[in-house]
């Protein structure tokens, strides 16, 4: 029974891009799948908008710092949950929406990226998805423009659900540089994320 958890795990590692040569890089490379945090800093406006707009899920501080354990059910449920908010949300600005430039909301049928990242963490929740695991998180494209992603905390890494890519990516195999998140036992503040990567350009 071991080996066959071990094995399913390799396949979605391999898959999700966390191995590529098998458990010996992984061994090796396994902290690097997890973001090292930093002490706390500010929350993205917007943000705190739709907490002062929804008390009831920022207004709590949670005990218990949890992280998903994979297995093969919860992996097809995030690949699916992931899917269906990307494939059914149109893409489009605060701007051409709310004639605002940040406007944190759970979109209807079209929204920004925070807004993918709001829905799909409220569905995981709902889910039975522990809301610790699930981090609102903003990053830096290579052009400089802020991003919003979601932070999915697994045994094996950290992994990323983004409205502009498909695949769900370890944190470390995405364009991005990582600036901050949720923290996990209290919603309503933010973190800072140390990323140290050098990126490579791209062609």
């Amino acid at each position: 029974m071991k080996k066959q958890i071990l094995g399913f795990a390799l396949k979605v590692l391999i898959a999700t891009g966390f191995i590529h040569t098998g458990t010996e890089a992984f061994a090796k490379n396994s902290l690097a799948q997890f973001m090292t945090v930093g002490t706390g800093t500010s929350a993205p406006i917007g943000h705190v908008n739709f907490c002062k707009n929804n008390p009831q899920e920022c207004g709590v501080v949670y005990r218990q710092d949890l992280a998903i354990k994979l297995t093969q059910d919860n992996w097809s449920q995030l690949i699916n949950i992931n899917g269906h908010v990307n494939q059914s949300i149109r893409p489009v600005t605060d701007q051409e929406q709310y004639k605002t430039e940040e406007f944190w909301t759970y979109p209807a049928a079209a929204g920004d990226c925070e807004d993918y990242a709001l829905l799909k963490r409220r569905m995981l929740i709902n889910a039975g998805w522990p809301e610790t695991a699930l981090l609102l998180t903003v990053v830096k494209e290579r052009d400089g423009g802020g991003h919003a992603v979601l932070t999915v905390r697994t045994d094996r890494g950290d992994l990323i659900l983004d409205n502009q890519d498909p695949r769900i990516l370890p944190w470390n195999k995405t364009p991005y540089r990582f600036i901050k998140r949720q923290a996990a036992l209290q919603p309503a503040l933010w973190t800072a994320i140390q990323d140290q990567r050098t990126l490579v350009a791209s062609r």
